[in-house]
């Protein structure tokens, strides 16, 4: 996703062992965490609008999440388009693959309402355009 232009634009909580570039820098090795209390949230803002198909996102210990898009210039403007449920199951990772058919933005916030534990992660966001 780096390699398409994106940036992570804004985070809530910042562990500097753990940064929010770890998102989106494809490396399955390194991830983001939160450093307690939620909701926490972290905003991917592209190079320009994308029709978007489908976001997958590879996190741990995750409850409930809230997508929201903007089309703005600036990361402002945001609309809710999924809030969705994730399973745990212990010892692995949550692999949520959201399709979001029709749907453009130039910025994506993604907001960790509440979580299995007082800490998540996310290992990654894979964010795939529409054809």
């Amino acid at each position: 996703m780096t390699r398409a232009g994106a940036v992570v634009a804004l985070v809530t909580s910042s562990d500097e062992r753990h940064p929010a570039e770890h998102i989106i820098d494809g490396n399955p090795e390194t991830f983001w965490t939160t450093t307690g209390m939620f909701p926490q949230e972290f905003i991917i803002s592209m190079s320009g609008l994308q029709k978007i198909g489908k976001i997958i996102i590879e996190s741990s210990l995750i409850k409930s999440l809230r997508i929201e898009t903007s089309t703005s210039k600036e990361p402002i403007n945001f609309e809710r388009c999924v809030e969705r449920d994730l399973e745990h199951v212990e010892g692995q990772f949550q692999n949520e693959e959201i399709i979001m058919p029709g749907v453009q933005a130039t910025h994506l916030r993604f907001v960790v309402l509440c979580g299995f534990d007082h800490f998540v992660s996310v290992r990654s966001v894979l964010v795939e355009s529409a054809m």
